[in-house]
């Protein structure tokens, strides 16, 4: 079952790079490119949180 379109952003804990709604929507809420993501989650992992503390160290 695919995932729902309408469940993205920054509420989610995970991050999925398999969907293109929600490529687009952490790229938006993080205010970064899809390049810049993907390495981030390749770095990290699919944590928001981690990929959050690898791109802006906080």
């Amino acid at each position: 079952m695919a995932d729902d379109p309408k469940k993205t952003g920054q509420d989610r804990k995970l991050i999925s790079l398999e969907e293109p709604h929600e490529i687009r929507s952490w790229t938006e809420a993080l205010g970064v490119t899809e390049q810049q993501l993907r390495e981030a989650v390749a770095a990290v992992g699919h944590s928001a949180e981690k990929v959050r503390e690898h791109l802006f160290g906080k």
